[in-house]
């Protein structure tokens, strides 16, 4: 009848609503749900640096540094807790086979302790002695029971033979995420390089035991197995008690360079001699004039064939309202004087490279040209360079002859009997910058430009 067709019809219309209801329910909970787990899976907590950073019984923080001459000596630092107070490494002769661990040496480690902002840890530092030029060796480092792995490293040859080394400025920033692949990249191009050299500010913050951490994290092993030579930059300052400037408590203890120049300046200002390069780092951020004469004395009685400066603060900067006009005054003349090739520098996050014509001051805009000029600057070629990702506004003096903005590079400098090539590569290996240096006896340098693979990478004004 017409009553039951439309009590049927409500019914319908009733069992169809509860099941909307019931199946609306039903996917809230799994939407719920869903929710739910992601929350879980996006909410595991950042990893504390005191965590990540915490030192242990086993050695981290390897790194191969000298402190006397690279032929016959090697030094190694590493960083454990304090419950090592006795700690070691041992050397051998690296061979083909497995057994030249039983021909090994042990030697017993300085150690001092050195209270961070994280943490407290012992730092230990070993010079291997009387070892053989130009020899292949294995070595590794702990406390009798807990050993890193055997990593290797060769003396410098007792003759020049060919050589590289990679040059980086200011590391400084987001050194585990962004500067890490600048390192490891410059490895693929010059696995064989003699050593590493840091012309400052390898960290932001003078005192922070996470920044260091993250330093020596990004060299890892490469740090252990390539020598390294290191200014301070003025990042590498911190501040004593009373508000006077003072190097970093970290510095010391996590490296062994040499004590060879002035007094209160050991580790951050000295020079060693690499096969027929004469390195000498100098450290632009106290007592100018005390280095100017030691520098001076340095040089008179220099006889290496070729001669590397290296430092923080430029003498001819790319940055805005960066000059360093006090450095340029008590520097530059003793560069002048005793023909120094090449001046490795940092500080202005900005990349600029000089020809061999340079002024005695910035505000000059064109460089004479002859013989004059030529015996006005004795021929040192000065670079400025960033390896990290801090970037400036370049102030582009016109007598550079290259210039970079927003470029993390680094530089291979090959060194072959009378030529050296000096290569500036980005962050994904390009060839940047390029020039050889021919030497003459009783002449200033002839410099040959090599056309880079890229154009110039300046901002658009």
């Amino acid at each position: 009848s017409p009553i039951e067709g439309v009590y049927m019809f409500k019914r319908l219309i009733g069992r169809l609503l509860v099941f909307l209801i019931v199946w609306g329910f039903s996917c809230q909970l799994v939407v719920e749900a869903h929710e739910e787990n992601e929350s879980h899976e996006h909410a595991v907590d950042p990893v504390d640096v005191a965590d990540m950073y915490r030192p242990t019984a086993m050695p981290d923080r390897i790194v191969l540094t000298w402190s006397d001459d690279p032929k016959t000596t090697q030094s190694v630092t590493w960083r454990t807790s304090p419950a090592v107070n006795v700690a070691y490494a041992e050397v051998a002769v690296a061979e083909a086979g497995p057994t030249f661990p039983e021909k090994s040496m042990r030697h017993r480690a300085q150690t001092e302790s050195l209270k961070t902002d994280l943490n407290e840890a012992h730092f230990h530092s070993v010079t291997f002695e009387s070892l053989t030029p130009g020899t292949r060796y294995a070595y590794r480092v702990g406390d009798g029971t807990n050993w890193s792995e055997w990593f290797q490293f060769s003396t410098a040859t007792a003759t020049p033979m060919p050589f590289s080394f990679v040059y980086f400025g200011d590391a400084q920033n987001n050194l585990r995420s962004l500067w890490s692949r600048v390192i490891r990249e410059a490895y693929r191009d010059a696995p064989k390089a003699a050593f590493l050299l840091h012309a400052g500010d390898l960290v932001n913050r003078a005192e922070s035991d996470a920044e260091w951490g993250e330093w020596f994290g990004a060299g890892a092993w490469l740090n252990a197995m390539m020598p390294s030579l290191a200014v301070p930059g003025n990042h590498e300052q911190a501040r004593d008690k009373n508000k006077n400037s003072r190097l970093s408590h970290h510095w010391r203890p996590s490296f062994t360079f040499p004590e060879n120049g002035p007094s209160g300046l050991e580790e951050t200002c000295y020079s060693l001699t690499y096969q027929n390069l004469r390195i000498i780092a100098l450290n632009s951020n106290s007592q100018l004039e005390t280095q100017a004469a030691w520098l001076d004395d340095v040089l008179q009685k220099n006889t290496s064939a070729w001669t590397v400066v290296t430092f923080h603060h430029p003498v001819f900067s790319t940055g805005k309202n960066r000059d360093n006009p006090e450095l340029r005054r008590l520097w530059k003349p003793v560069f002048d004087k005793y023909s120094v090739d090449l001046v490795l520098q940092g500080h202005d996050h900005t990349y600029g490279r000089t020809g061999l014509n340079v002024p005695d001051e910035v505000n000059v805009k064109n460089v004479p040209t002859g013989v004059q000029a030529v015996d006005q600057q004795r021929g040192t070629v000065y670079v400025v360079s960033v390896s990290g990702p801090k970037m400036y506004v370049n102030s582009r003096p016109p007598f550079m002859k290259r210039l970079a903005e927003d470029t993390q590079l680094y530089q291979v400098i090959s060194i072959d009997g009378d030529q050296l090539r000096f290569e500036a590569r980005t962050a994904v290996g390009q060839l940047y910058d390029a020039f050889e240096l021919h030497k003459k006896t009783g002449q200033i340098n002839t410099l040959v430009e090599i056309e880079p693979t890229v154009k110039q990478r300046l901002r658009t004004r």
